[in-house]
């Protein structure tokens, strides 16, 4: 039986004046906003206007009502920026990885129409302190959100002593995604056989591609597919980590494109009263690059003999001999990308029985990873760079998680607010020595430290637990990850604070004081031991965990990493691949090109036993791009 929509039941929801309904819908969950706009026309209209989506965003709580006004004029509508925000929502927060040792931390915060990757850079304490010093940071990506809400994903990166973004594409983002993978995807040939969604501004169809969003369906398998009971592509995760390497470079030689004086800059506001016109600039000049630099050419495009060159050469070749090649290839054409490495694996399956019978299985386990890369390739006609936000089945041990080696890939850290029970859970800063926060004439040098505090219950017993995952010091003494103290909350401490005051003679008022253990040298870097200590907290917020023997002191405070970015100094970038997730293992400090202080940070190994450097353990220097000025900010050359 057909119900006219004046006779049905919504006929109350739209007599209701659109401020009502609006309000009405704050008790409502995006995807049910959307399933009440397609029940019928009336309700569509009703359901699609600017104040109820706009009611939808601040309820997401990504950004402040001001921001959301002027977020809105460069997309179509509110709803399409809600779109955006749920999509980049779970991104938001501090990704890590375990290389290098000395700490690798990206903190990705809301910038203008997008989300950007920001890495912490290792440093020292500036003059200013923690709250008021500028700390520097470089940017490893953004998220951008085009006009009709879809997400366009770019890597930065650092050839040559040129700055360079590396366009590619997004993967559906998992609500609860722990792992941030950096991978290339095979797509089906488009607008002459572009490597990446060449059309990745243009407005798309806003209701199906929502829709898509908030209400998923099967994921990671086309509909041919699931129609017509075609294998599902070999996962790029699948492949061997050298031709995992080899395609990443690849592709990113392939795409880069240079980005000029006039689109440096910040990508989030830095004040309260920013000018967002400076960041309106910035984000058309943005995409202008891609209209002129990232479309005209056909990347896939490359010459036969260069590539079979590059292939045949062995797996030894340097890294710099491999930029070079890849540098040659860029002015080459002829032959296509994909249908080249289809050949070369035929000739070398080819060769493959020639091999001694004695290493069936080594020759086996080969053909197999060539198999596989031959099915990647053949599962579409191009190749392109994609940004996957998965979810992962994780262990950690004291709110580290365990991570892969071989993964181009950053890991979410659980970041819990202060509840009840759980006042001090929460990112915390703070350098050795006394006084805190700032640093001294006879040390002018402290090594800032990022720290992580969570609660864990283990048997009955309650512990906070100080997760290192930033150190400022020139070579790492302990691992990433590492726990500088534990304490039991349910075990008061009777040692006395031996000062009375802090540097600034402000009277120390003592809330309350926890024993436990700090970090120390033990069983070598891998395993460090720990000796009893004290962690007092203080009615101004300041905590200070002290070692009972040696009388050191770390000091802590709260700090807010969007708030420090925002009055930070932005540095140059490392290489593509390296930017995103260093994979190669270091003990020193690869950023230090970009030191705030005259000197390195100084290390607080006098603060523990005394040690020498660990057998087997080798400092690694790494070549860091360093420029006088970048975009107005004077770097000091380390």
């Amino acid at each position: 039986m057909l119900f006219h929509n004046y006779t049905c039941g919504s006929k109350l929801l739209l007599a209701l004046p659109d401020d009502i309904f609006a309000v009405v819908t704050r008790s409502l969950t995006p995807r049910d906003v959307f399933n009440l706009s397609i029940c019928c026309r009336s309700l569509y209209a009703l359901a699609s206007s600017d104040k109820v989506w706009l009611t939808q965003c601040e309820l997401l709580g990504v950004i402040p009502h001001r921001d959301l006004i002027e977020w809105r004029k460069g997309v179509n509508s509110y709803k399409s920026l809600c779109r955006f925000l749920i999509n980049v929502q779970p991104i938001i927060g501090i990704w890590v990885h375990q290389n290098p040792e000395l700490g690798n931390v990206v903190y990705v915060m809301p910038g203008f129409i997008s989300v950007v990757g920001c890495r912490i850079i290792p440093q020292e304490l500036g003059l200013l302190g923690i709250e008021e010093g500028p700390i520097l940071w470089s940017p490893v990506f953004e998220i951008l959100g085009n006009v009709d809400g879809s997400s366009v994903f770019l890597l930065h990166g650092r050839e040559r002593e040129n700055n360079y973004i590396y366009p590619g594409s997004m993967k559906t983002v998992d609500r609860n995604c722990n792992v941030l993978l950096l991978e290339v995807e095979p797509r089906q040939q488009k607008d002459g056989g572009k490597l990446f969604h060449s059309k990745s501004f243009a407005g798309n169809t806003v209701d199906k591609e929502f829709s898509r969003k908030i209400c998923p369906s099967e994921r990671g398998v086309s509909k041919s597919q699931r129609f017509h009971g075609q294998k599902p592509p070999v996962p790029f995760s699948k492949l061997a980590f050298g031709d995992r390497r080899k395609l990443i470079e690849i592709v990113t030689s392939q795409i880069r494109v240079k980005v000029p004086q006039s689109a440096e800059g910040f990508s989030f506001p830095c004040s309260e009263s920013e000018d967002f016109s400076r960041l309106t600039e910035r984000r058309s000049r943005v995409m202008q690059m891609y209209s002129d630099n990232g479309l005209d050419p056909d990347p896939t495009q490359s010459d036969l003999g260069e590539i079979r060159k590059f292939l045949d050469r062995s797996t030894g070749s340097t890294r710099a001999q491999f930029h070079r090649d890849i540098y040659r290839m860029q002015s080459s054409k002829k032959k296509s990308l994909v249908g080249y490495f289809l050949d070369s694996f035929k000739h070398i399956i080819g060769k493959s029985s020639s091999i001694n019978g004695s290493h069936e299985h080594s020759k086996s386990s080969e053909n197999n990873k060539q198999v596989q890369f031959q099915e990647f390739l053949r599962s579409g006609e191009t190749i392109g760079l994609t940004l996957h936000a998965s979810t992962a089945r994780l262990s950690s041990y004291r709110a580290w998680p365990n991570m892969h080696d071989s993964r181009f890939a950053l890991y979410k850290l659980p970041q819990h607010e202060p509840v009840a029970g759980q006042e001090h859970a929460g990112l915390w800063g703070g350098t050795f020595g006394w006084p805190p926060g700032r640093p001294s004439e006879n040390k002018p040098g402290k090594a800032l430290f990022f720290l992580l505090l969570s609660y864990e219950e283990t048997q009955g017993t309650r512990s906070l637990i100080g997760t290192k995952i930033l150190e400022g010091t020139h070579y790492v003494l302990h691992p990433n990850g590492s726990p500088m103290f534990i304490v039991n909350i349910d075990e008061p401490s009777v040692e006395p604070f031996p000062w009375e005051s802090d540097g600034e003679s402000n009277f120390l008022d003592l809330k309350e004081a926890f024993s436990g253990e700090g970090i120390a040298n033990g069983y070598g870097f891998r395993y460090p031991g720990s000796k009893p200590g004290s962690l007092f907290v203080f009615e101004d917020g300041m905590l200070v965990f002290m070692w009972k023997e040696s009388r050191a002191v770390l000091t802590l405070q709260r700090v807010n990493l969007q708030d420090l970015l925002k009055k930070g100094e932005r540095v140059p970038p490392l290489p593509p691949i390296a930017n995103f997730s260093y994979l190669t293992k270091s003990y020193s400090n690869v950023y230090a090109g970009f030191s705030n202080a005259p000197n390195h940070a100084s290390s607080p190994r006098g603060f523990f036993e005394e040690g020498a450097q660990e057998d087997g353990v080798e400092e690694r220097r790494e070549v860091v791009f360093t420029r006088n000025s970048v975009s107005g900010i004077r770097i000091r050359r380390g």
